[in-house]
């Protein structure tokens, strides 16, 4: 006879069951507990987290001396199953009570394996390691979906216009194979090393400051970098957590486009990151650009706003041209239910300025003046959010529904 045993809420999400007679019913709750918690050792290498916190431990079966154990792996080929279920049958079998032990190795359904991604990485971000940016800094990550879009002198500019406004602004170059940061502002050389930590490079504007921190100041402009997703993510994760950004009032990190190893990375070490998504009008861009959203809800970040770059085009008889078409970045923003900060023209100037190191923003013109009011109202509109877990239903389900329109769904 087979008899479901209750086991105390929030030890096991899956299901027990005893079978024949084993005495008490608290000695058979004893068993069960004690499986689960000789489990709750079993760490999934690759997740880091253990293996009945990510739900994986499918239910368990006890009879006599007998244990039944079912353990479900993210994929079928998983190349870490044989020292997951070395590790579980080691653990399983020291409980007292069990003398014979049945593992059975199955996959997650779609849906539960969705659940143990989200789970893991809310897990990480509990998790967070310490670094020395300020707790009452914010951290501003420049996405974009594709390449070509203007994210790096995005970057740069609106770096420049609010270290105008006085405040101390750190820029991670995280765009780690194409950073082009440097460049962007005219600075070059080794970085410097201080009681073990890199020290980013400064740069005087206004009355503010920048603290700039690329790739850029440690290979050369014309090499290559041929690192992998696991070497990238580390490599960001040093400029975050081994690096000096003490005192400063924002962090603006420039991400490569996509949505891959760095930005999973970067949910992880820096959750409470804002995504700034940057587009332009035409609507085969607009879509791409919600793929980088759709990674902003499966990394639980809040999407602060929509930047469209290369608007129009103003010529000098003042004329405006939509060469690319019009509306992404207005449709965009309406589709993930949040603001949209700010449309940028085409200018020569700003390409101009960024192979010479000299950024637009740091002189009086017209996008100039955007890019001011850009910061103006980051800094007095936008609130940032001190809880990412208190984000709005509503936001989420617009990124949600944003994406399903998408013709290639989400990435």
């Amino acid at each position: 006879m087979t008899r479901q045993i209750r086991v105390p809420p929030g030890a096991f999400t899956g299901s027990v069951d005893f079978v024949g007679d084993q005495g008490s019913e608290q000695a058979e709750v004893e068993v069960s507990e004690a499986i689960v918690e000789r489990l709750r050792g079993v760490i999934d290498p690759e997740l880091g987290q253990d293996i009945v916190e990510l739900g994986m431990v499918g239910g368990i079966e006890v009879g006599g001396r007998r244990a039944v154990v079912t353990i479900a792996l993210t994929t079928p080929s998983c190349p870490l199953r044989g020292q997951i279920e070395h590790d579980a049958r080691v653990a399983i079998l020291s409980v007292e009570g069990v003398d014979e032990l049945e593992i059975k190795m199955g996959v997650l359904e779609p849906a539960a394996k969705a659940a143990l991604m989200d789970r893991a990485r809310r897990l990480a971000q509990n998790e967070a390691p310490t670094t020395s940016i300020p707790a009452a800094a914010r951290v501003l990550g420049i996405a974009s979906g594709k390449g070509g879009v203007g994210k790096s002198s995005v970057t740069v500019n609106l770096a420049v216009a609010l270290a105008r406004r006085g405040a101390v602004v750190g820029i991670l170059d995280a765009d780690i194979w194409g950073f082009s940061i440097p460049r962007l502002l005219g600075l070059d050389g080794p970085v410097e090393a201080q009681a073990q930590r890199m020290v980013p490079k400064r740069m005087t504007v206004g009355a503010g400051e920048l603290r700039v921190l690329s790739m850029g100041f440690l290979s050369g402009e014309d090499e290559a970098i041929m690192w992998r997703g696991l070497i990238l993510s580390r490599a960001v994760q040093q400029f975050i957590e081994d690096a000096h950004w003490d005192d400063v009032d924002y962090l603006l990190i420039d991400l490569p486009p996509g949505t891959g190893d760095v930005q999973m990375g970067l949910a992880r070490l820096l959750p409470r990151t804002e995504l700034l998504v940057v587009t332009t009008p035409p609507v085969a861009a607009q879509k791409v650009a919600t793929r980088a959203a759709d990674m902003a809800r499966r990394g639980h970040l809040r999407v602060a706003g929509v930047i469209e770059n290369m608007s129009s085009f103003i010529c000098e008889h003042g004329e405006t041209y939509h060469l690319f078409g019009s509306g992404g970045g207005e449709r965009l923003a309406r589709a993930l239910g949040v603001p949209l900060l700010a449309s940028i023209p085409l200018d020569g100037a700003v390409a101009a300025g960024g192979d010479n190191g000299s950024p637009i923003a740091l002189g009086s013109s017209a996008i100039s003046e955007i890019f001011s009011e850009l910061a103006e109202r980051l800094a007095t509109e936008i609130s940032p959010l001190t809880d990412v877990s208190g984000c709005s239903a509503r936001m989420l389900d617009a990124i949600e529904a944003a994406v399903a329109e998408s013709p290639t769904g989400p990435a």
